[in-house]
């Protein structure tokens, strides 16, 4: 796994694009890994402090979760650095994408990502600069459709990644109107934990979960984890935290999903950010979902979460461990060796298989299709792990080791 990995990592991207903004301080970079099955992938991301760096080890780390959700085609990233606060996002979203426009026609597919909105800024702006959905240039490049299928393939992701989810089951609340974005990926991390008891052994109803980061992705899990029965024991956000060590009911996780704020923790009970951080690597919980940022989670947390006795990690975060290494550092490597470890290319890669799910020719349009898909192809990914290897350790090499084999 570690020459592959070597080889994989070191390997120079096929194209790198530059963007300098003429109103403001915003600078971006699309980097494309390679244009394996004519194509590339992946979404768009906005930080204050994102360099070029970042946004390569995300394209690469994009071509290794292709392996699993389809279609086979290279890992793209988009980044800007620029304060997603700052008033003047929306002008320097539309400014962006009028540069990357040719690259979204013909080659190159984009979505949401940290702090870029899929439904609300993604879908809007690109259509402005001409660009029919943002997984054009994926259809053009990798399925090469006739004019026919074109139309009809979009037209399917158009309606499909924003429809209103109608199925009380996969909803939070009916009232409020969720979307098939903004609850898939979460799922899919939840769908991987309950995959993993299955496959290595053990019983999930009663587990306890701590989970980092309360966007769509980290409450999303949290939701689903507790409609199978994970007691929810903690939640830890950069706005603060809220810690029960009795776990949630599933009517308070829910509201705790419902009552967000934008994506930010709301609670009577919210903990400040340095009191919840100090306290709950200490709880005693078996399920961790990180899915916050990427590059958080420190050796000491992992101890600490070692002698809490956690049994897996779900990753909800691309490359969650604080390590400078694309895809396994000493921290990921040292977790992995310690717990179970389903990595980030598995365990979220729900919005890129739903995606791939509505390209894919006249699918069944209705929320139980579109999930169960999403489960199964996780499903899938974990069983040729668990016949590679059997430990609940090592599981993120093997499953590496397997997704590396199909790239290098």
């Amino acid at each position: 796994m570690k020459e592959l990995l070597q080889k994989f990592e070191t390997k120079r991207p096929e194209v790198v694009f530059e963007w300098k903004d003429t109103e403001t301080e915003a600078e971006g970079w699309v980097v494309i890994n390679s244009l394996r099955g004519g194509a590339a992938g992946g979404g768009t991301r906005m930080r204050l402090g994102l360099d070029k760096r970042e946004v390569e080890s995300l394209a690469k780390t994009m071509e290794v979760k292709f392996t699993v959700s389809g279609p086979p085609i290279g890992g793209a990233k988009s980044g800007i650095n620029f304060n997603p606060a700052d008033p003047r996002k929306s002008g320097v979203l539309q400014r962006w994408y009028a540069a990357v426009m040719p690259l979204l026609k013909y080659y190159y597919g984009t979505g949401g990502d940290l702090n870029v909105d899929e439904i609300h800024e993604v879908i809007p702006i690109t259509e402005d600069v001409g660009i029919w959905h943002p997984q054009e240039g994926v259809f053009t490049g990798h399925y090469k459709p006739t004019e026919a299928q074109k139309v009809n393939r979009i037209g399917q992701l158009r309606q499909g990644v924003v429809k209103v989810i109608e199925d009380e089951q996969f909803s939070p609340s009916l009232k409020k109107k969720y979307t098939i974005a903004d609850m898939c990926t979460g799922y899919g991390v939840a769908q991987a934990v309950k995959h993993y008891y299955e496959l290595w052994g053990g019983a999930l109803e009663g587990k306890r979960a701590v989970v980092q980061g309360w966007g769509n992705v980290g409450a999303a899990a949290g939701f689903y984890l507790s409609q199978l029965g994970v007691k929810l024991v903690g939640v830890v956000s950069h706005e603060g935290g809220v810690i029960n060590q009795k776990g949630y009911s599933q009517e308070e996780v829910r509201s705790l999903v419902v009552n967000r704020n934008g994506n930010k923790l709301v609670s009577d009970e919210l903990l400040p950010f340095d009191t919840a951080n100090k306290k709950i690597w200490d709880l005693d919980f078996e399920i961790f979902i990180p899915a916050a940022a990427s590059r958080l989670i420190t050796k000491e947390q992992v101890d600490r979460m070692i002698a809490s006795n956690v049994e897996v990690f779900s990753c909800g975060a691309n490359v969650p461990f604080a390590d400078p290494e694309i895809f396994f550092g000493p921290t990921g490597l040292y977790a992995d060796q310690k717990f179970s470890v389903i990595p980030d290319f598995i365990a979220n890669c729900g919005m890129a298989r739903v995606f791939a799910y509505f390209m894919e020719n006249e699918v069944k349009m209705d929320d139980a299709s579109i999930f169960n898909d999403i489960s199964q192809t996780i499903r899938s990914a974990l069983v040729k792990t668990h016949a590679l290897n059997q430990k609940k350790t090592g599981i993120a090499q093997s499953s590496f080791e397997i997704a590396l084999k199909q790239l290098v």
